[in-house]
């Protein structure tokens, strides 16, 4: 059964820009009811536009670290579809660097809106999926989550934790006919680096210097994020570095862990 039909209705977070524009974009294409959120209290331009074109596409404001917005977008959800086939948690930021030079009020922020801000959101619709019988959640982790690079330590731990969630949930909620995957790309082109947080500038120009020097788009990205759900993918690795990273670490860990050594040497020599 196609889960991407005219009519589907879909929920996607941090729909503003980047991955999740892109996903709003495509899915509006495809016919999707979609509803796009943001931390943003007024309807962003592009998503005006967006919305122009498509009317099947509408905007509430959602700060994914708010129970009380949760609350309101669910209750938004049941009022004007009385359900919900597609939950994106797609929001995200980025920070990183050296252990030493991360703070705790960085840890907690980035805590709040990669990790618990994807908790909030299944713990928010999966009752409703659970009532319905049927559903699918896709977040939006990191290739971060299954390798872990030196200097990124609390992306890192994010995303890690955004995979064993959905790993639990993809068991968990299988028996109640939900479907859980979890997105995992490598750099690709968006603007996450307006979000970089950290006191480690090193560290910070070279994740910019990944992220601006890709050749792949978020819509790239989304496109393959969305064939892939739609077969039923759980771990959605959307890139050849990724696959090929991920399957070092699995199968080929000594050259992993050496290759890991060398990145961290090759950082310490731009300090």
């Amino acid at each position: 059964m196609s889960i991407f039909v005219p009519g589907t209705r879909v929920l996607v977070t941090g729909a503003a820009s980047g991955l999740g524009l892109a996903l709003v974009t495509q899915l509006a294409e495809q016919g999707c009811r979609v509803l796009a959120t943001d931390v943003h209290a007024e309807v962003p331009e592009v998503l005006q536009a967006l919305a122009a074109a498509h009317p099947e596409v509408s905007y509430r404001t959602l700060d994914v670290t708010s129970d009380v917005d949760w609350s309101t977008v669910r209750d938004h959800v049941v009022e004007t579809w009385d359900g919900l086939d597609v939950l994106f948690n797609n929001a995200g930021v980025a920070a990183g660097g050296r252990i030493e030079l991360s703070e705790m009020d960085q840890w907690q922020w980035i805590v709040d809106i990669n990790l618990l801000g994807v908790v909030r959101g299944c713990r928010t619709f999966v009752p409703l999926l659970k009532q319905q019988g049927r559903g699918t959640i896709v977040n939006t982790a990191s290739a971060a989550g299954l390798i872990h690079p030196p200097r990124m330590s609390e992306y890192n731990s994010v995303k890690a934790g955004v995979v064993a969630l959905s790993e639990t949930l993809f068991h968990e909620l299988k028996p109640s006919g939900i479907q859980v995957s979890v997105v995992c790309p490598t750099f690709f082109k968006t603007n996450l680096t307006s979000s970089l947080r950290g006191k480690d500038e090193s560290a910070q120009k070279s994740a910019a210097k990944l992220i601006d020097g890709s050749k792949r788009t978020a819509a790239d990205i989304a496109a393959i994020v969305i064939a892939e759900v739609e077969k039923g993918r759980h771990i959605v690795l959307t890139d050849r570095e990724g696959k090929l990273a991920y399957a070092a670490k699995r199968f080929l860990r000594p050259l992993y862990y050496r290759e890991m050594a060398k990145a961290a040497v090759r950082m310490g020599r731009r300090d």
